[in-house]
């Protein structure tokens, strides 16, 4: 019985593919490769999980996927270039929307060139990855209690890194000093991967990351981790406590991924990219990668994917909001 059941879900997956290749053809798309946009470094979160889903789109569809890295001016060179390409379902952006959202509810949607909820269409919503704190191994800081003594001790002294003002290790670590009620310094780079270098030479103290880029640096043995953001534990890292278990509950935050495209893209193909990205996503080897790089996959249509973006940018306004006026 378990057999039939698995040969039959085989044969639907098999039937979903086809058609969605179908329906790609048929909209006269499939001689032209699609260029999946990340609009920050190789080698990050974004660009390890876009090229992820780049290949597994390409082997659905049939047709290239190729990922091109924008990156500049926190991921706003790159997401202008989508919001001006043709809404043809050839040109997307692999987005981590809660960092779009904070940087365009913290400097305004002039200055980032953008409005995620109007300029784009949510394809779906694909991933979310913990955000975890780390603390320079210098620091001699290894938890959450120790963190905030020191910062008792010395207010305004203890510095954290970030990736730029309005970025999301920015405002997530804001809304953390907030909830401790603790008082920090804050050092904006250009770019995480200045401000990680700083963290391992000591410069500065702490900053909050993704679980991915998280885990890549912890193999330096030049920073340690000090406390996850998540609800529960996570698998890549079983002894490290959330902050709810150290004694701050209501610090949980998750940079959220999605792909998008350019507002009027055609129903009919945003219907075909997300049925490819949700069969991607439930490939088990894809799901294995995910969850080796603590990201946990999300499948989802393109309303819930649109809903979620909406909720994601009324949850960190008003973040923005209390941060602005505790400064």
């Amino acid at each position: 019985m378990i057999r039939v059941r698995l040969n039959r879900w085989r044969q639907a997956m098999v039937m979903v593919s086809g058609l969605a290749f179908c329906a790609w053809a048929q909209a006269g798309l499939a001689d032209k490769p699609i260029t999946l946009v990340v609009a920050f470094p190789a080698g990050g979160g974004v660009d390890v999980v876009g090229r992820i889903l780049a290949q597994g789109m390409a082997q659905k569809l049939k047709v290239s996927v190729v990922v091109d890295n924008k990156a500049g001016a926190a991921g706003a060179i790159g997401a202008q270039f989508v919001k001006r390409a043709a809404p043809d379902g050839h040109t997307l952006l692999m987005a981590p929307t809660t960092s779009y959202v904070m940087s365009e509810k913290m400097s305004g949607t002039e200055a980032v060139g953008y409005e995620l909820a109007k300029d784009f269409r949510p394809v779906a919503t694909v991933g979310e990855l913990p955000l975890v704190m780390l603390a320079s191994k210098a620091s001699g800081i290894t938890s959450y209690a120790e963190l905030s003594a020191r910062a008792r001790q010395q207010p305004g002294k203890l510095a954290y890194g970030s990736s730029g003002n309005g970025s999301t290790e920015h405002i997530v670590t804001e809304w953390f000093r907030q909830q401790a009620t603790i008082e920090l310094l804050h050092v904006p780079y250009r770019g995480s991967a200045p401000a990680m270098a700083d963290l391992f030479a000591g410069e500065i103290q702490f900053m909050v990351t993704t679980s991915p880029t998280a885990l890549t640096n912890l193999a330096s043995g030049k920073v340690v981790a000090v406390g996850v953001a998540s609800p529960q534990r996570l698998d890549i890292f079983p002894g490290l406590p959330t902050f709810a278990e150290q004694g701050l509950p209501q610090f949980v935050a998750a940079s959220v991924y999605a792909v998008l495209a350019p507002k009027g893209t055609p129903d009919d193909v945003v219907a075909t990219l997300n049925a490819a990205l949700n069969e991607t996503l439930e490939d088990e080897a894809v799901r294995r990668r995910f969850a080796q790089l603590g990201v946990e996959a999300v499948r989802s249509t393109p309303a819930q994917a649109r809903d979620r973006v909406q909720n994601e940018s009324n949850k960190w306004e008003q973040v923005v909001q209390r941060i602005k006026v505790a400064r």
